[in-house]
């Protein structure tokens, strides 16, 4: 006797129960109670199983188990699979060829051009010789043990995913800004995307696309990583000082000239803190990335959990410690710069 047979006998539903054939597998005390020509008794209060899909289904052959719901949801994906690849697969290609053409720039400029133009960039970003110091040790450090080229290759996947998030995010964030409605809708989607695990953002791309395609790893590091660029944007927007938008309303400027010359301009500190998290998230999924070909250091992490060379692993993770440090004094000297010119 299943748990929840009174439920159905009360519902009058007995004859829906069994007419319905159930493929569930008999639970011990079913199978003991069979052997012994008796039906299993009923569970005692203390035992008493929460009324789930599967334990409904004991007692209503016809009610649906919980395998039923994860195979409906696969079927329903698969049957809509082809539709939505026709449709995304133009969208997202221009996505491979950044990735395909970064990755190209990255490995085949030599390092004497490549090591300089990065510190370049560092001095003009930071204005700090002593970060650039630290950076050229990093780097050094990285080509002497031989990571120099999948340095280079996670350097460049988080260049252009971070350089697309920020061209996503900023302009979504000010919408958000700009319309409490669209605020609302958003909010939702945004806590969604960044509560999931970093590996179900791999699920359905895998089924979409093409392992050595590389907008398959790029669609998740950036989905996974704008949530911040969003949501400080649009806080930083809104945290003006409503002061302030009143004098430049008395001074008649426009929506878009109280936008770009007035509230941009003061949320730049929250923003350029967004885009900090943004990086930082970025490299965090292309590690996890790695197991669907994205290349880089994630790839030396993984070979050392895959094959148990404790080596490899810890100072493959080393080096990304190292890129993760770099990226993050450097944006966040960046920050600082803005935050003293706000100041002035």
């Amino acid at each position: 006797m299943a748990s929840y047979d009174f439920l159905f006998d009360g519902l009058g539903l007995r004859a829906w129960c069994d007419g319905g054939a159930s493929a569930a597998p008999m639970s011990m005390a079913d199978l003991l109670g069979q052997a012994r020509g008796a039906a299993a008794p009923a569970p005692s209060l203390w035992d008493f199983p929460f009324p789930s899909m599967n334990a409904l289904n004991r007692a209503c052959p016809a009610f649906p188990q919980a395998r039923e719901l994860t195979k409906g949801l696969e079927d329903g994906f698969l049957s809509i699979k082809d539709g939505l690849s026709i449709v995304l697969d133009p969208l997202t290609q221009p996505l491979s060829w950044a990735l395909e053409g970064a990755l190209w720039l990255f490995q085949t400029s030599p390092w004497w051009i490549m090591i300089p133009l990065i510190l370049l960039v560092v001095r003009l970003v930071t204005r700090s010789w002593g970060l650039v110091a630290f950076v050229a040790a990093c780097i050094g450090f990285l080509a002497f043990i031989n990571h120099y080229d999948y340095a280079m290759q996670t350097l460049a996947i988080i260049f252009v995913c971070a350089f697309i998030c920020v061209l996503l995010g900023v302009p979504i964030g000010i919408a958000m800004s700009r319309s409490d409605t669209f605020q609302r809708i958003a909010i939702p989607i945004l806590d969604m995307l960044q509560t999931l695990p970093p590996f179900v953002y791999l699920i359905p791309l895998i089924f979409l696309f093409s392992v050595t395609e590389p907008k398959l790893y790029g669609i998740a590091v950036i989905v996974y990583a704008i949530v911040p660029v969003v949501r400080l944007t649009n806080l930083g927007i809104r945290l003006v000082d409503k002061e302030v938008i009143e004098a430049a309303d008395a001074f008649g400027m426009t929506r878009r000239q109280k936008l770009w010359g007035v509230q941009i301009p003061l949320a730049l500190p929250n923003i350029m803190a967004g885009v900090n998290q943004t990086i930082m998230m970025s490299l965090a999924m292309v590690v996890i990335a790695s197991m669907v070909s994205a290349p880089g250091l994630g790839v030396l992490v993984l070979r050392g959990i895959r094959n148990l060379e404790l080596g490899v692993g810890l100072v493959s993770g080393l080096g990304i410690v190292l890129l993760a440090v770099i990226l993050d004094r450097v944006t966040k000297a960046a920050l600082a710069r803005v935050n003293a010119a706000q100041r002035q």
